[in-house]
């Protein structure tokens, strides 16, 4: 990917593109790759980076929802498993078949997850990823063997999927960009343009690295901006009542010796109700989630104290070695575009996971909810709306067949895997240019070579965007990122020609960011 390239298509004047999507997370992902497998023309913008938001902060799972089949919401389910077998297909180089085991304490719970996870697998059908069964105490905990023992009598183990989020979103933003998309971060919608009519044709953006401004026209706009989705409701609509009420999630990441060994475990019933992970991810354990109201949508969301208390005391009921605070490595928070809920009732867990696409009297049309794992069916509701809106015919859908960028049937070990079949160019890169191959940080394999990589060709404009979401370092571990940040800063300022300034910015930046993801 190109932005510089990119730009220059924004700059076209004339140009009216099929469908502009503002919001560069799965959902607006999932629209631009659909709207492309029927051969329309997209520009996609998004005001940072690609899945700054929402989309780089989930629980790492390609799941139909084992939650959602308690609840009942049985075509959720359905639809999720359908799309969370196409996920491992299409990307087998950012996608695991994770076994998960739910610890089993009385008879009851052995049979109603056993009975349970059956009907999960059956909804499955050919696309499951492996068969649900009953183990003994002795091989649940030579699996997980962190697990309590006292009163534990067996687990019940179950497959889902598990993903690098951020490196998944970059994979469908290059696939996009192959396809002939434009696609553009740091691009922030300030207006919608409108006909004489009032119905909506385009919109006005600025660039927020260098505050150029632009006028894009379009026959379709999709507004796919999550939990931001009202901000761009009420540029169309001032004075529009809420429609998203956002919820957040948080993860704590600990070492993986925490749980030991490489299965996940599953919580099904927390004090809140809720289910918790323990997730193994990129060598760590992934712990989470929780459930909180909160009033504002924010682009960095942070942990409550009360939060990270939820995840340390549920952890230390089931878990031989309690952790504490100073176990963490990182916390990262999230933000859930639910829909808002209806007067007396607010009960988030309660509230549907499933998407809806809206139109307004002006026709913008906005995706609302969903799920990571749904992102390419969500695409292609949404392009659906475009031959209404248009009048013109619209070819079927191919988007489930498109392998994403990088695919490979044998991606590497390790860290490499998530750059699939582009492995290969960054190790070339480093035996071209043996000092390019050395670590960023002792503890960890991540190298120079990968800056350079991640600058010239998936668009990562600052020492937040590689760290974050390229390399997934201030996820795993924010102080070892912060140790990494000022050599990033000085290969990324070398590859784009930028000064001393630039990188002293750009540090303080990153320091500020990586502070909310330690614990105080």
């Amino acid at each position: 990917m190109d932005r510089i390239e990119n730009l220059r298509q924004v700059r076209k004047k004339g140009k009216v593109w099929d469908i502009a999507v503002i919001g560069g997370g799965a959902s607006g992902l999932g629209v631009a790759l659909d709207a492309l497998s029927r051969g329309l023309s997209v520009v996609l913008v998004e005001k940072a980076d690609f899945a700054k938001g929402t989309s780089s902060r989930s629980t790492k799972l390609v799941h139909g929802g084992v939650r959602y089949l308690a609840q009942g919401d049985i075509s959720l389910v359905f639809e999720a498993l359908k799309e969370r077998g196409r996920l491992l297909q299409n990307a087998p180089h950012l996608t695991y078949n994770q076994p998960f085991i739910i610890p089993i304490y009385t008879l009851f719970d052995r049979l109603q997850y056993s009975i349970g996870l059956k009907i999960y697998d059956w909804m499955a059908g050919r696309l499951r990823l492996g068969k649900s069964r009953f183990i003994s105490k002795k091989e649940t905990i030579q699996r997980l063997p962190q697990i309590k023992q006292e009163g534990l009598s067996g687990g019940v183990v179950y497959h889902d999927g598990q993903f690098d989020d951020a490196r998944l979103a970059l994979s469908v933003a290059m696939t996009c960009d192959e396809m002939g998309a434009c696609m553009l971060n740091y691009m922030r919608v300030t207006d919608l343009l409108k006909d004489k009519k009032g119905q909506i044709n385009g919109l006005k953006v600025r660039d927020e690295l260098s505050k150029e401004k632009h006028e894009i026209d379009a026959k379709m706009v999709v507004n796919a901006t999550g939990v931001f989705a009202d901000k761009i409701l009420q540029m169309d609509q001032p004075g529009v009542p809420k429609s998203i009420q956002p919820s957040q999630g948080i993860h704590l990441v600990l070492d993986q010796s925490f749980l030991g060994g490489k299965d996940a475990l599953m919580i099904p019933k927390t004090s809140d109700g809720r289910v918790l992970f323990a997730v193994p991810w990129l060598d760590k354990l992934v712990v989470g989630t929780t459930d909180t109201l909160r009033e504002k949508a924010k682009l960095e969301p942070e942990a409550l104290s009360k939060e990270v208390d939820f995840i340390l005391e549920t952890a230390e009921a089931y878990l031989t070695k309690a952790p504490t605070r100073q176990d963490v490595k990182s916390v990262f928070a999230g933000l859930r575009p639910l829909a808002a809920p209806k007067e007396g009732s607010a009960k988030t867990k309660e509230i549907s996971r499933s998407h809806k696409v809206i139109v307004s009297q002006s026709k913008l049309v906005s995706i609302t909810g969903g799920k990571w794992t749904t992102f390419r069916k969500m695409g292609e509701d949404t392009v659906e709306e475009f031959s209404k809106i248009t009048n013109q015919s619209l070819p079927a859908s191919t988007s489930a067949q498109i392998r994403y960028h990088g695919f490979t049937d044998n991606p590497e070990k390790g860290h490499w895997k998530g750059y699939g079949a582009d492995a290969s160019f960054i190790q070339k890169l480093m035996r071209d240019n043996p000092e390019l191959g050395k670590p960023l940080h002792p503890d960890y394999p991540y190298t120079q070579a990968e800056v350079i990589w991640s600058t010239r060709h998936e668009m990562a404009m600052k020492v937040e965007d590689i760290l974050s979401r390229r390399m997934r370092i201030l996820m795993l571990d924010a102080r070892a990122a912060m140790d990494m940040a000022p050599k990033v800063a000085q290969l990324m300022a070398e590859e784009m020609g930028k000064d001393e300034k630039w990188m002293a910015q750009e540090l303080e930046d990153f320091e500020k960011l990586a502070n909310k993801y330690i614990l105080k």
